[in-house]
């Protein structure tokens, strides 16, 4: 078997393979590399020395079965042998479902998760969105500092584990989608540095040194990230990446490296002959990103809309702090703004950051579905300082109204695990770090962050207790229609019903923005949405509201509380806290 790494400043590199030792040569074809042969099959543990020092692991590993600091393993891809021949499905008309593994259930592997994948399916959506499945140190943790970037996390199943979870998806018709972080690895683990030049001083970002795409050997860098999102789509049969705050990815060279992937994935879905997708995370409301690369952008499929999240979390909760200041003075009037324009800030001055902020989207080039709609988030609930989700403080009628904006808007709808039944659980901040120094600093700086805003230290869930992780499991038997008041199985109906009025009527999921019409009264607390010959009605008040919907001959699809139609007058009459999707008789 031939064995490959780069180390452009090494003197010597040797393999260890099994039980025997190889010095790798200079591939004079390739600088920087060094390759050889060794006997191995699947499963064969195996890890390179780089001028005789300590054995690590292979940089571009596909399994590491004893964490990020153990010895690689040699992966058969052929080995699997897959069930489905799935032929791909595209973002445009999807509905995401956001879904971390080591929480989804109470055992955390992607067995388990698999097992639920039904769930999904009688939902309605179609696609499911993990969160990073790379190996990092311990067993639980959100997966954004992972490292081994080719590799699935052990304790998740590792890489057969995510072929039966992909398998059973599409044997459902859903696709899968992956998280992948690009803008930083590790820290604890990350054994990259001693192999060659993967991060560079030139940048700095919040996790220290920036990943090398511009600077002195970026060249191999940047295909060792590339090569990784493309094996994940080719070994895993994945139909999509969501690429993790691409603002961080600090690149000065003339193609940016996220057209440079953009350009990659693209080709290897004419190659593979089936769809295939990037999702960026950025809060630059930037729409260079999802602007095509004949016409100058960077050619990304789609992006977060974190502005249609703030606007709808004001709008229902009244919290004005941090970023949500500048969406608090009018909520409604912000809404009705993101709703037919994309962006909120779109070059307009931004209270928040003391400065401009975006760039105007141009509705005629842009389709609405580039853009992701969502009302929660991993990031959004579990960066609160208790991980509280929005069923902790809302009304019934206000979730069902949060669930209608997000599931008839413009916008491609992304779900948050859980939410679809008011998920009683919280979803906090947990890590799992084998390093103690590192262990308390994270400890201490969630501690000091939120202190800084009020809240007590002992309020705030120690993250390397596991009690937090396990506080933060789904628990399933909350959306059967026996348990409790059965709210949560009512919530998870109203879901099911939108998601299948998104699927039934086109007007739903029409990509054209400057199609899309609101009315609203910021002291009415009302919002009428047009989407075709669909209207939308939503009272975010307490009090019963009167809204002109301008029709007279309506057809309820959906309501949370029961209405009468509108007169003669075209007046629809809305109980408190309440909303009802209609259309044109």
């Amino acid at each position: 078997m031939q064995f490959e790494v780069w180390a452009p400043q090494a003197d010597r590199v040797t393999l260890h393979c099994g039980d025997t030792t190889h010095a790798l040569q200079r591939d004079p074809a390739r600088v920087g590399w060094w390759t050889g042969e060794a006997d191995a099959r699947d499963g064969t543990r195996y890890g390179f020395a780089v001028d005789d020092g300590p054995v690590l692991p292979d940089p571009r590993s596909r399994r590491q079965p004893d964490g990020p600091d153990g010895l690689s393993a040699v992966v058969d891809q052929e080995r699997y042998g897959w069930r489905v021949e799935w032929a791909g499905r595209a973002l445009p008309g999807a509905v995401l479902y956001e879904l971390h593994v080591g929480t989804y259930t109470r055992e955390g592997t992607l067995d388990a998760a698999a097992e639920r994948l039904g769930h999904l399916a009688e939902l309605g959506v179609t696609h499911v969105e993990l969160m990073p499945l790379c190996p990092f140190p311990g067993r639980h943790g959100w997966g954004y500092e992972g490292v081994s970037l080719w590799a699935v996390h052990e304790p998740y199943g590792g890489p057969e584990a995510l072929k039966r979870f992909v398998d059973r998806a599409h044997e459902l018709g859903l696709g899968v989608v992956l998280d992948v972080v690009h803008n930083h690895l590790g820290p604890s683990g990350n054994h990259l540095p001693a192999f060659g030049p993967y991060f560079t001083d030139t940048h700095q970002t919040p996790w220290g040194s920036a990943v090398n795409l511009d600077a002195p050997g970026s060249d191999d860098v940047r295909a060792y990230l590339i090569g990784s999102a493309l094996a994940w789509l080719r070994d895993y049969r994945l139909d999509g990446l969501r690429l993790d705050a691409v603002h961080a990815l600090v690149d000065t060279r003339a193609c940016h490296f996220l057209e440079e992937l953009s350009t990659a994935v693209d080709e290897l879905a004419a190659d593979l002959g089936r769809p295939l997708f990037l999702i960026a995370e950025s809060d630059l409301n930037d729409p260079r990103l999802i602007t095509p690369r004949k016409e100058g952008g960077l050619g990304l499929h789609a992006q977060w809309d974190d502005d249609f999240h703030h606007c709808v979390h004001t709008a229902l909760t009244g919290e004005s702090q941090g970023y949500y200041e500048d969406f608090a003075r009018a909520p409604l009037a912000a809404l009705a703004k993101t709703l037919t324009s994309g962006y909120f800030h779109d070059g307009t001055y931004s209270t928040f950051r003391g400065r401009h902020h975006g760039r105007p989207l141009d509705r005629t080039r842009v389709s609405a579905h580039r853009l992701l709609g969502y009302t929660q988030t991993h990031d959004q609930v579990g960066n609160r300082a208790q991980g509280d989700r929005l069923s902790a403080s809302l009304s019934p009628g206000l979730l069902a109204c949060a669930a209608a904006l997000t599931l008839t808007g413009p916008f491609t709808p992304m779900l948050f695990m859980g939410e679809e039944w008011a998920a009683g659980t919280p979803w906090q901040f947990f890590t799992d770090h084998t390093d103690p120094e590192l262990a308390e600093a994270v400890r201490r700086g969630r501690r000091r962050e939120f202190a800084a805003h009020g809240w007590a230290e002992e309020d705030i869930p120690d993250p390397q207790d596991p009690a937090t992780r396990d506080r933060s499991c789904l628990d399933w038997s909350e959306p059967d229609p026996g348990h409790g008041d059965g709210l949560h199985a009512r919530v998870l109906a109203w879901y099911r019903d939108l998601i299948a009025l998104r699927h039934r009527h086109a007007d739903l999921s029409d990509p054209d923005l400057a199609a899309v019409k609101v009315a609203y009264d910021e002291a009415g607390h009302w919002l009428a949405l047009r989407r075709g010959d669909v209207r939308v009605a939503l009272n975010l008040g307490k009090e019963p509201a009167v809204i002109p919907l301008g029709i007279r001959h309506v057809r309820v699809l959906a309501a949370w509380e029961p209405v009468e139609a509108p007169g003669t007058d075209g007046l629809l009459s809305l109980p408190g806290e309440s909303c009802v999707v209609l259309t044109q008789a």
